[in-house]
C-alpha cells in the first residue's frame, strides 16, 4: 500500500475470535499491537495499515488507522461454531464442520487478499474455533495467505485443562500440526518449551516474545508528560533522579551535577531532570544558568542531567511545566532528588512520600519533622562520591526498583515492538 506521500506502508492483519472491546488478556495485546503497528512507537516505520478481523468487537477502541473486519463465525461463541464445538468436545465431528469450514474459508480469502502479513492470535493451537482453524490450513494449502505468524498464547495439547476435550484424528490434531509455512511465536520460555515438545522440532524454531506493558497507560500520564519522558530518554535509563525545584543557588544544583557525574563513573546510565527554569527576566538567575551550563560540560553530562526549561519542543524556547507533568515525571523517577541549602518547607519530601519514591534531600523542616527514619538525609556539602554511593546502594536493596528497571527497559510494548516485532515482520515479508 502506497501513502498520498509515495512511502510504502506495509498491510497487516490481525486476526483472533474477539477484539477490543472484549475484555481479556489475548484482546488487551491485540489492541496493543494495532496500537504499535499504526504508528505508535518510534520504532516503526511510518506505521502500518491494519486491520483487525475478528467475530466480535468494534472500530472505535482501535487507534487511528485501524480498522475492524467483522466475520461473524470467527467467532468462537457464535451459535453454530459453539453446536459444533460441543460435538468435538465428545470426539464427535458433525456435518456442519466442513460446511463452516469452507465457508470461512471463502470468507478469510476475501478479507486477507493483499495483505503482506497475517498475525493469527491463538487459533493454530486452541480448540475454541476449529472450523476456523481448518480453513486457515485449507487457505496456506492453497497459496492464499500471506506471511502468516501464528501468536501462540495457550497451547490445547499441552494443556491438564484442555487436553480431556481433544481427541485424535482430524480435526484435533490440527492444533498439534506444525507448519513449515508459519511462524510461530510464544510468550514464554515455558511455553516455548511446551510448543517445540509438541512439535517434536528445536526450541530455535520457535520465537518467543514476551507481553510488554504501556508505561503511560499504566503510569496515568499526561499526553505532555509521556512526549516529555519518551524525549528525555528516562524509561531506558539505569537510574532516574528528580529534582523538583527550581533554578536558584539555594537549590546547590552544583552538588547535584557532581553526584550525576560520580554516578556516571560508576557505570550507570543515570538521568538526573530538573524540573523549574531560572527567572529569564533576571539576568542574575540566567547567569547562574549558564554557569550551570559550563559545569555541566565540564563534568562531561550534558545528556545525564536534563533542565526541563531546555527540554521542549522547540529546543530553543524556554520550556516549562506544570503540576500535573511534574507528577508524571515524579512517577517514573527511582529517586527525589533535593540537596537544597535551604527550604522553606519542602513539599517534594510529602509528595515522592505520597507516590513512593525513595528521598535524599538535605536536612529541611519536610524531612525532619514529617520524613523522619524514611528520608535519607544528606549534608549540603557532603562528597558527591559518597552520595553516589549511598543512593546506589539503597536502590540496590529494593527488589522493586530492580524488576521496575528491567521492566522499563525491556518490557515496555515501545522497546519490545522495536526490538522484535518489526523485525520478525520484516524476516516474515521476507520468506
Amino acid at each position: 500500500m502506497r501513502r498520498e506521500d509515495g512511502v510504502n506502508r506495509s498491510r497487516t492483519a490481525i486476526l483472533h475470535y474477539a477484539a477490543p472491546p472484549v475484555v481479556g488478556g489475548v484482546e488487551a495485546v491485540i489492541e496493543a499491537h494495532a496500537r504499535l503497528l499504526t504508528g505508535g512507537t518510534p520504532h516503526g516505520d511510518d506505521g502500518h495499515a491494519v486491520a483487525v478481523i475478528a467475530g466480535r468487537g468494534e472500530q472505535d477502541p482501535l487507534p487511528a488507522g485501524a480498522v475492524f473486519h467483522r466475520i461473524p463465525k470467527i467467532d468462537s461463541q457464535h451459535p453454530e461454531i459453539a453446536a459444533v464445538t460441543a460435538k468435538l468436545r465428545e470426539g464427535q465431528v458433525p456435518p456442519a464442520f466442513e460446511e463452516l469450514a469452507e465457508e470461512l474459508r471463502e470468507a478469510l480469502a476475501a478479507a486477507l487478499s493483499g495483505f503482506d502479513h497475517v498475525i493469527v492470535h491463538n487459533v493454530f493451537t486452541k480448540r475454541f474455533n476449529l472450523p476456523l482453524t481448518a480453513a486457515l490450513f485449507r487457505l496456506l494449502d492453497e497459496g492464499e495467505m500471506p506471511p502468516c505468524i501464528a501468536w501462540c498464547h495457550d497451547i490445547g495439547w499441552t494443556s491438564a485443562h484442555s487436553r480431556p476435550n481433544l481427541h485424535q484424528g482430524y480435526p484435533w490434531d490440527l492444533l498439534r500440526t506444525r507448519r513449515q509455512d508459519v511462524t510461530y511465536v510464544v510468550v514464554s520460555e515455558e511455553r516455548r518449551r511446551s510448543l517445540a515438545e509438541l512439535f517434536d522440532c528445536g526450541v530455535e524454531e520457535i520465537t518467543v516474545i514476551h507481553n510488554g506493558v504501556d508505561p503511560a497507560q499504566l503510569l496515568g500520564l499526561t499526553e505532555e508528560g509521556g512526549r516529555l519522558i519518551e524525549g528525555l530518554g528516562l524509561l531506558e535509563s539505569d537510574l532516574i533522579l528528580l529534582m523538583p525545584v527550581r533554578v536558584t543557588e539555594a537549590k546547590n544544583i552544583e552538588l547535584a551535577l557532581r553526584v550525576v557525574a560520580a554516578l556516571k563513573g560508576r557505570g550507570r546510565a543515570v538521568k538526573l531532570v530538573l524540573t523549574g527554569p531560572p527567572d529569564p527576566h533576571d539576568e542574575e538567575s540566567m547567569t547562574y544558568f549558564r554557569a550551570l551550563q559550563a559545569l555541566r560540560r565540564e563534568l562531561g553530562v550534558e545528556e545525564e542531567l536534563r533542565f526541563v526549561f531546555e527540554s521542549g519542543p522547540e529546543p530553543d524556547q524556554p520550556y516549562t511545566i506544570d503540576m500535573p507533568v511534574v507528577a508524571d515525571l515524579l512517577r517514573v523517577s527511582d529517586v527525589m532528588f533535593m540537596p537544597s541549602h535551604r527550604e522553606g518547607f519542602g513539599m517534594p519530601v510529602l509528595e515522592a512520600g505520597l507516590i513512593g519514591t525513595p528521598v535524599f534531600c538535605t536536612r529541611v523542616p519536610a524531612a525532619e519533622e514529617i520524613g523522619g527514619r524514611e528520608v535519607n538525609l544528606m549534608r549540603p556539602d557532603e562528597d558527591a562520591g559518597e552520595i553516589a554511593d549511598r543512593i546506589l546502594s539503597r536502590v540496590a536493596e529494593r527488589p522493586v526498583h530492580r524488576l521496575r528497571r528491567r521492566i522499563r527497559q525491556r518490557y515496555t510494548w515501545s522497546a519490545i515492538f522495536g526490538r522484535e516485532i518489526e523485525p520478525l515482520l520484516q524476516q516474515s515479508r521476507a520468506r
